[in-house]
């Protein structure tokens, strides 16, 4: 019986569910911060070691990831990480020690890098079995699952203050997420058999590479453009609005506005950005959106004032929505280890990019800082062009079956 688009719909909301469930919990113990800081007595620095705690362990989980996919699945992968997470949260609570609470927050980090991958490995199998554009509405999805862990925090902190009632209500609320779509959840066929040894290549260079990180040239490039990507990102997050008040004199009441006008066009422009794909193609989205983002920030800079930022900061949100997606489904159809090792630089990028134009700036200014970031968007766009992208779309996942396994 040939799939039908009640068929796809239905297993996108299943994966959406899993890009819901990673920004929900995410929001829900990281809203709970200013708690934590004040149960353990935690300085502005221990804090942000909390933080980063998260991100060192996503970025150490690579090593695992790869091999966990290729014996267990995307699907049991994602659904394992998922109920890790889930854990993660009662444990939190519970822990009496700083130290205690970064190394739950370490294997947190950790369960969130094997669910990132895995669940970009279900959007990528959903987009190669029926044919359809949807992995920028999936991270559409993430963003939308943070609102709903954001909320829900200042709900239940209207009634009490207790974060263990916060979190059992968060883990609960988990756990029916993920069993409404643990049964669509897509099955993972057997992984395609590995080139014959004529296929690999031949200079020593690109295989000694290929040995080395597992990966091929292209899942190096691809990653090298994640990172890009991913600085562009968690910059814009961290110091936008530090930059409207210091570098263009904007009000308190203004300087929110930088995160928002970034975030409103991001979730936007990927609610419609799997038709622009369809439209214009992967390869073109990249190219362009990254090259919008880098001049129109770059433009907004060198104006100056606070409206002209505004406008350059709706041009990364609005270049940058469908970056992300695309990069991932590339890595997707070089396989597991390279989306593994795609994912683990784009963390990367993320903890870096923040602490990098901290750096510049403490060295010349935040706007100076700033042209770092429109720097490394165009350089996505470089990256992108050593990526051949007709061939990736002729490249498919592992073909996921119709059938739905009965359990994890």
């Amino acid at each position: 019986m040939l799939p039908t688009l009640g068929d796809f719909r239905r297993d996108q909301l299943a994966i959406a569910a899993l890009f819901s469930f990673l920004g929900f919990q995410y929001a829900t113990w990281a809203s709970r911060l200013p708690a934590l800081k004040d149960r353990f007595d935690l300085s502005g620095t221990e804090v942000g070691l909390l933080l980063m705690a998260a991100g060192v362990g996503a970025a150490v989980s690579f090593p695992l990831v790869a091999p966990l996919m290729r014996r267990l699945g995307a699907r049991r992968l994602a659904l394992w990480s998922a109920l890790a997470l889930v854990a993660v949260l009662p444990v939190l609570a519970a822990v009496g020690s700083y130290p205690l609470a970064l190394l739950v927050i370490l294997l947190d980090g950790m369960a969130v890098g094997g669910l990132n991958v895995a669940m970009n490995a279900q959007g990528a199998a959903l987009e190669s079995h029926y044919g359809r554009a949807a992995m920028a509405q999936l991270h559409a999805t993430f963003s939308g699952g943070s609102l709903g862990g954001a909320l829900l925090a200042s709900g239940v902190n209207t009634v009490t203050h207790s974060v263990t009632a916060h979190f059992a209500v968060a883990a609960v609320l988990g756990v029916l997420l993920l069993a409404g779509s643990r049964p669509r959840v897509l099955t993972d066929a057997p992984a395609p058999p590995a080139p014959p040894a004529e296929e690999q290549p031949a200079e020593g260079g690109k295989k000694g590479l290929r040995s080395l990180t597992g990966a091929s040239r292209t899942a190096l490039v691809l990653g090298c453009a994640m990172v890009f990507g991913t600085v562009v990102e968690g910059a814009m997050n961290d110091w936008s609005a530090l930059y409207l008040t210091e570098e263009t004199g904007a009000s308190g009441r203004l300087a929110p506005l930088g995160i928002a006008v970034v975030s409103v066009m991001m979730v936007a422009a990927r609610l419609l950005g799997d038709g622009w794909r369809n439209r214009w193609g992967d390869a073109r989205m990249v190219r362009v959106g990254s090259t919008m983002a880098g001049t129109g920030l770059a433009l907004a800079l060198l104006a100056g004032g606070t409206w002209p930022a505004l406008v350059g900061f709706a041009c990364v949100g609005l270049g940058m929505a469908t970056v992300t997606p695309c990069l991932y489904v590339a890595a997707a159809t070089e396989g597991p280890g390279a989306l593994a090792l795609v994912a683990a630089m784009g963390t990367t990028g993320l903890l870096a990019g923040p602490a990098l134009i901290g750096f510049v700036a403490g060295h010349s200014d935040l706007t100076t800082g700033m042209a770092v970031v429109a720097a490394s968007a165009v350089l996505v766009a470089v990256c992108s062009r050593w990526v051949d992208w007709t061939e990736k779309s002729e490249k498919t996942m592992p073909a996921a079956s119709p059938e739905r396994e009965g359990s994890v």
